[in-house]
């Protein structure tokens, strides 16, 4: 019995465990390496806080109530606005919208909370009389204060006021001694009076008819000085006054304008009806007349005919 070898020519090798091992991975490489045959839009990212400049981001971190000085580092100062932005918007408007007429800041009822926000981190009155107690809230977390709903009035007062630093405090009695000498001198016995929130921002085909609305009453000279100062509540003073007189001219301008061009149109209204009343007036004339001249024609007619 003859065992004989196989046929050389009929053995099939296996592939070894190397070459499989790189014919799969070269499989599953292929998918990825082939080309799409199309070009892929990619949606460029807005411009973040860390693109921002040095200068823009301490100007932003100061427009809402944060001192770019207690930061370490450029990172953590586009932490804090991040946190600030997001805690800004899970606030409560109308509470905000409290802080804004205790405060006297000149904004519009449909602002939106980053502006609102803007105009609270402005305040630095330490008078807290006429403010509810979600408006001391969210005044206590704009000055970065821990402040929750539970806490009382009281509480949330006093954390406030011994935020105010030792020289601060004696710099506002300093101001508000200044406010009542210069109140008492000028005379200033007026009394702030019901908040006005200016007028919304009006587009381009609005009426030209809509009267301007006066900007919020100013507190007293008093509470102007101590809060920002004897020049600057002057100053603040004044530029309040004078824009007062120039929107109070600009109506009495507008209204006169107004005026004239209800004047024009009634005018030009009688106008345009003496205007149709003599043109129709012709035609009856010219009717009457085509008429009158028909007749005549037709009676020499008749007479030529038969006499």
């Amino acid at each position: 019995m003859s065992t004989g070898s196989p046929n050389p020519a009929d053995v099939k090798m296996l592939p070894t465990t190397a070459t499989a091992s790189s014919a799969s991975s070269s499989a599953n490489e292929l998918p990825a390496a082939r080309p799409s045959g199309g070009v892929i839009p990619s949606n460029q990212p807005s411009r973040q806080l860390s693109d921002l400049p040095k200068d823009e981001l301490e100007n932003l971190a100061e427009e809402y109530g944060l001192d770019p000085g207690d930061f370490r580092n450029r990172q953590h100062l586009v932490t804090a606005i991040h946190e600030r932005r997001q805690m800004i918007a899970a606030m409560d408007r109308e509470a905000m919208l409290d802080v804004i007429k205790w405060g006297r800041r000149p904004v519009t009822f449909n602002a939106t909370k980053e502006q609102i926000a803007q105009e609270i981190a402005r305040i630095r009155s330490m008078k807290f009389a006429g403010l509810s107690h979600r408006g001391l809230l969210v005044l206590a977390l704009m000055r970065g204060l821990p402040a929750a709903t539970a806490d009382p009035v009281p509480v949330l007062i006093r954390r406030l006021k011994r935020q105010e630093g030792l020289f601060a405090k004696l710099n506002r009695k300093r101001r508000a001694m200044l406010g009542s000498i210069v109140s008492n001198m000028i005379g200033d016995t007026s009394v702030a009076g019901d908040y006005q929130y200016l007028p919304p921002q009006q587009g381009p085909t609005a009426s030209s008819t809509t009267t301007t609305a006066p900007p919020p009453p100013a507190g007293t000279i008093k509470d102007e000085i101590e809060e920002s100062g004897l020049f600057g509540g002057i100053a603040g003073r004044i530029k309040k006054s004078a824009d007062s007189y120039v929107n109070q001219k600009l109506d009495e301008i507008e209204s006169r304008i107004d005026r004239k061009l209800d004047e024009i149109d009634r005018r030009l209204a009688e106008w345009r009806d003496k205007e149709i009343a003599n043109r129709l007036r012709i035609l009856k004339i010219t009717l009457w007349a085509s008429v009158i001249v028909g007749i005549l024609s037709l009676i020499y007619s008749y007479v030529k005919v038969y006499f």
